[in-house]
């Protein structure tokens, strides 16, 4: 299932893991791990932020993805269900097909 993640990181543990290079390594980590569709990187409510979209086969392997993320760096997570435009039509166009 195609999921996104997105990830408020808090700024003085970010900040240490710039400083010895925790954060770019748990990034790299995250993203050879998920090997996302998307990611984006930036600013979100005045903290560090990304929006990651994968495919998630299994939701038992949230806990291992994300715990460097709460540990690391205090993030505030959320993951959820996403689709992208084809999806979306083929969503649709059943709910038009059958009877209601």
């Amino acid at each position: 299932m195609r999921v996104m993640l997105r990830a408020h990181m808090d700024t003085p543990a970010t900040n240490e893991g710039i400083k010895t290079g925790a954060l770019p390594e748990a990034i790299k980590t995250l993203m050879g791990k998920v090997k996302p569709e998307a990611a984006y990187f930036g600013l979100h409510e005045g903290v560090r932020s990304c929006w990651i979209v994968f495919d998630l086969q299994d939701s038992s392997h949230l806990p291992p993805l994300l715990e460097d993320l709460f540990l690391q760096f205090n993030a505030e997570l959320e993951v959820g269900p996403v689709m992208n435009a084809e999806d979306l039509a083929k969503g649709l166009a059943a709910m038009a097909a059958s009877p209601s």
